[in-house]
């Protein structure tokens, strides 16, 4: 069944709570004829990992919010919870989501290994906007996926922000991109928080390493899902190199401008 704005598909998107990232991001990346239907994940818990952790256990109240919507499927834009909970428990909860949905569920991190795996990646780089016991979570968690962390760079936080991840500009993933050496398989620009299509647009590859954003993996597994087709390496590659979002993303930019 497809809607007016989704004759092709609809994505249930879930995202975290004070995330303004998201949304922007996944309606740009969409290809015409597919949308997003967003739900926000909420959790009263005082310290981050607490709160991301909170969200997977609370996953089935918040895709109820998506009641009989004709969802194509289901994503999870937060990679932080994935990173906490460790692949295994990853890989229940998604496979128990898909059984209680009927959906198929896509989580960001699932996505990114998905398009790490099509290239043949295996050496990686990471750009971080992480505190460092997320950072250190995450480069476990891609260890533990079977990857090589080779090189990490930070990007700064705007400290005393609403939030020092989702208040982030562009530019300053794009001066932590610069920062990672040449001889990588790939690069994953971390979270679903920190502002990556201007980058990645800018710099799509370093070295012949493609630049992958946790949104751009997170839309293009999605997409793919929803038309259920399996991931392929030439497809992630046209997203990578913006084949049909970066028109869309520079007329913004000079519209914004204007």
């Amino acid at each position: 069944m497809s809607t007016e704005y989704a004759p092709r598909g609809l994505v249930g998107v879930l995202t975290p709570q004070a995330n303004t990232t998201v949304e922007p991001e996944f309606a740009l990346l969409c290809p015409p004829g597919y949308a997003l239907l967003n739900a926000r994940m909420c959790s009263g818990k005082p310290t981050i990992v607490a709160r991301l952790l909170d969200y997977l256990a609370g996953l089935d109240g918040a895709a109820a919010q998506f009641a009989n919507a004709p969802l194509g499927a289901i994503a999870f834009a937060c990679t932080g919870a994935s990173y906490f909970a460790g692949p295994a428990e990853e890989d229940a909860i998604v496979a128990r989501m898909e059984a209680a949905t009927g959906h198929p569920v896509v989580t960001a991190a699932r996505a990114v290994r998905d398009a790490l795996d099509v290239l043949g990646a295996r050496r990686i780089g990471l750009v971080s906007p992480y505190p460092a016991d997320l950072t250190e979570a995450a480069r476990g968690y891609w260890t533990a996926r079977g990857f090589e962390v080779a090189a990490v760079a930070g990007a700064t936080l705007q400290e005393g922000a609403f939030h020092p991840i989702y208040a982030m500009a562009a530019d300053t993933a794009e001066q932590a991109l610069a920062g990672l050496p040449e001889g990588l398989d790939a690069v994953v620009m971390l979270g679903t928080g920190m502002p990556t299509l201007r980058p990645i647009l800018a710099c799509p590859r370093i070295g012949g390493a493609p630049v992958l954003s946790c949104m751009l993996a997170l839309a293009w597994r999605s997409i793919a899902a929803v038309d259920g087709r399996a991931p392929e390496t030439t497809d992630l590659l046209r997203w990578v190199d913006g084949a049909h979002w970066g028109p869309r993303y520079r007329a913004l930019q000079q519209a914004l401008a204007a």
